[in-house]
């Protein structure tokens, strides 16, 4: 979607309204007191009332807009500048956008808006072939200095990703070349480098009927355990290049779209940075219709 077909369906506060209570309606709306689910709308108060218990629940309510004070106008134009580009906005540059005085509000509202993009690729697993490995990101350190010379994993500063790709082999016929093509992928920062840690990532996020494929780290010993089959290769610049090539194309994509974006990003924020990396990747190919994906997730990811 671009500026002028977004300022022509939803240039207006009552625009953007109608059309959220229409994607709402069309999840279902449950009664926060009773769980029922059919409802009355009253327009006057715009909020919806249960026919069992008469109990209300605004538009808002239960959507990740739930107690927000900034208007639906603003928050659809935010979800916009989200989705209309692969690169995406910082918060301050969201606040310029926007012409806001306050910059508070501005970075929950886009928090929330990555959390739920988090939320909702975490409903489902990858599967198939599979590849895996991490990458180390430079965070900004809380009160602790780099170590100079120190880099991969314990270095001071940075943080363990791992990084997750569907990667399934094909053929060209005419020239019997063979390569990967790649499908949707995860992203989740590790908080230590245990197989425990490496285990729980294997099953949230992968399939175990899958095949993944990764280096040979101690820390993967465990994956066979949780999927059809594991294989392993040793580390070097053609494994990088074949067998794990999606995932590091992503790691260098993903460095690069950080370092242009935001130039220092918080440790404790860098999960929220992934998920809306991963959302925009994995839905590539949506076109204008991301930014309708992105308006779902804010109603569902409370």
């Amino acid at each position: 979607m671009n500026i002028f077909s977004f300022t022509a369906n939803f240039g207006s506060e009552d625009a953007c309204r109608e059309h959220f209570k229409l994607e709402r309606d069309k999840q279902g709306v449950k009664c926060h007191r009773c769980a029922h689910t059919e409802h009355f709308w009253i327009k006057s108060k715009w909020s919806y009332e249960c026919k069992k218990c008469r109990s209300r629940t605004s538009l808002r309510s239960g959507t990740i807009m739930q107690s927000s004070k900034l208007s639906f106008l603003v928050w659809y134009k935010t979800m916009f500048l989200l989705s209309a580009t692969k690169k995406g906005f910082s918060s301050k540059e969201i606040q310029r956008q926007l012409g806001l005085k306050r910059y508070e509000p501005v970075w929950a509202m886009v928090h929330k808006l990555r959390k739920a993009m988090g939320k909702r690729e975490g409903r489902s697993t990858l599967e198939g072939m599979v590849e895996m490995d991490e990458g180390y990101f430079t965070v900004e350190s809380s009160g602790l200095q780099k170590s100079k010379g120190v880099r991969g994993r314990g270095a001071v500063g940075k943080s363990n990703v791992s990084i997750m790709a569907e990667s399934t082999p094909v053929e060209d016929l005419e020239t019997g070349k063979k390569d990967r093509v790649a499908g949707y992928f995860k992203a989740k920062v590790l908080e230590d480098h245990t197989r425990e840690g490496i285990n729980e990532t294997i099953t949230q996020s992968i399939n175990e009927k899958s095949i993944v494929f990764t280096d040979k780290s101690t820390s993967y010993v465990d994956i066979t355990d949780f999927v059809e089959l594991h294989l392993t290769e040793k580390s070097d610049a053609n494994t990088t290049k074949t067998t794990l090539k999606w995932v590091h194309l992503v790691i260098s994509n993903a460095k690069r779209n950080f370092l242009g974006n935001y130039h220092t990003i918080k440790g404790k924020y860098l999960q929220l940075y992934l998920n809306e990396f991963v959302y925009k990747l994995n839905r590539r190919y949506f076109g204008d219709r991301i930014f309708e994906r992105l308006v779902v997730a804010n109603i569902t990811g409370l």
